[in-house]
């Protein structure tokens, strides 16, 4: 076999032993870098458990089922007195809006506490506008905030949470994929003590792609993040009013409200629940977006992404000096074969893909400061149908947000 490659020609063996080397040093400098980031992100969350307790996964409060009579009986002499809010943005949700609404309604009503239900049309483009009409005109309990345009779920969130009142607030989606019927769980380990109860996806319904995609985002989100991070825990849970306020006074634009809550600290805990699938419509969010979206949490609350550029500086500087060793071994064994294509060749295509990606990694971090940096409100209501905070408050000013009209 030897014989056989040693007469093949100069060019040839050279150039297979370049390539060879290339992908042996490029495999060698990734597995270093994992080594490297796993190694910090492992220091950093240590610190950050020494400081704080881990959020924990509890079951249902003290001991009390919210299923049976006893467990609602517990809970309802409990909430006496306390309010609570649930914010729930939509778009384009025209056959979920009004099955949500009626699932909410029989879930919150038997607790016997103030309630009122917040829904965000994100600008939707459909018929939701008519359904949210009719659900405002018919029960006082909804107040509908109608956003100028679409501002992404984490803006419509902001929205609803700086409008609301309750002791402790809901945050679920309108595609009813987070079951309501959960909420008197959530409220029931806030009543045990806990300021933040968010919900645990132990297994979700939909396509494998997906499912495989979100199971590694969260655990690479958690690695890389330098705030503890539950894993599987996405924007449905409970908050605490003191949390909330802490949410609204944050003055960042580009929002990841699972981060931000995890970064508030508090005393928290999640619930385990299976997600289900969406019954009606059709999700918004394609797989590029999804892209986006795990880039936004990653840039928002890791340096890793920068530290990154750090190791492949160094390990460039590695390979450069393995490679002076390599060809100069090459020279002794094959003194007759070509030399310069192969070598300029390799490192060109090599560094350019390194400087590439070094300058997307920095043109993400500086998207994010520009962004920040406009002071742009994070939203805008165009319209509000039955404000509570009206109705408390003979001026409403809200500090983050334009409004410019209600009814």
């Amino acid at each position: 076999m030897w014989s056989d490659i040693l007469a093949q020609p100069p060019l040839v063996i050279s150039g297979a032993l370049a390539a060879v080397v290339a992908a042996l040093l490029l495999v060698l400098l990734l597995l270093v870098l994992l080594l490297l980031v796993r190694r910090r992100a492992r220091r950093r969350r240590a610190a950050t458990a020494a400081s704080a307790p881990e959020p924990t996964l509890a079951p249902v409060a003290g001991g009390h089922s919210t299923s049976s009579a006893l467990g609602r009986t517990y809970q309802a002499a409990a909430l006496a007195g306390r309010r609570l809010s649930v914010v729930i943005p939509c778009y384009n949700e025209y056959e979920n809006i009004r099955p949500m609404y009626q699932r909410l309604t029989a879930v919150l009503r038997p607790l016997g506490v103030w309630y009122e239900l917040i829904f965000v049309n994100n600008g939707s483009h459909d018929h939701s506008a008519e359904v949210f009409d009719a659900l405002a005109a018919a029960d006082a309990h909804v107040t509908v905030l109608t956003l100028s345009r679409n501002f992404g779920s984490q803006g419509a969130y902001t929205s609803g949470l700086d409008h609301t009142l309750g002791d402790a607030v809901v945050c679920i989606d309108g595609d009813i994929q987070d079951p309501p019927e959960l909420i008197p769980d959530l409220v029931g380990q806030w009543l045990e003590g806990y300021d933040v109860v968010y919900g645990v996806r132990v297994r979700r319904k939909g396509s494998l792609i997906r499912r495989i995609g979100y199971k590694a985002f969260y655990r690479l989100f958690r690695r890389l993040s330098y705030v503890e991070m539950p894993v599987d825990a996405g924007d449905f849970g409970l908050m605490d009013r003191k949390v909330v306020d802490v949410l609204n006074a944050m003055p960042e634009r580009d929002r990841f409200i699972r981060g931000l809550r995890a970064w508030a600290g508090f005393r928290q805990t999640g619930i385990p629940y299976v997600r289900d699938d969406r019954k009606f419509g059709k999700t918004s969010n394609s797989i590029l977006e999804l892209f986006r979206w795990a880039g936004r949490g990653i840039y928002s609350f890791s340096y890793a992404p920068l530290q990154l550029i750090s190791y492949l500086a160094a390990g460039v500087v590695g390979l450069a000096a393995i490679a002076l060793v390599v060809y100069t071994v090459l020279y002794f064994v094959f003194p007759d074969a070509p030399r310069g294509f192969q070598t300029l060749l390799v490192i060109v295509i090599f560094l350019g893909s390194i400087q590439l990606l070094c300058l997307s990694i920095i043109g993400s971090y500086l998207g994010k400061i520009f962004e920040e940096i406009k002071g742009r409100p994070k939203y805008v209501v165009a319209q509000i149908q039955n404000d509570h905070r009206a109705e408390r408050h003979a001026s409403r000013h809200v500090e983050d947000g334009v409004t410019l009209g209600e009814r």
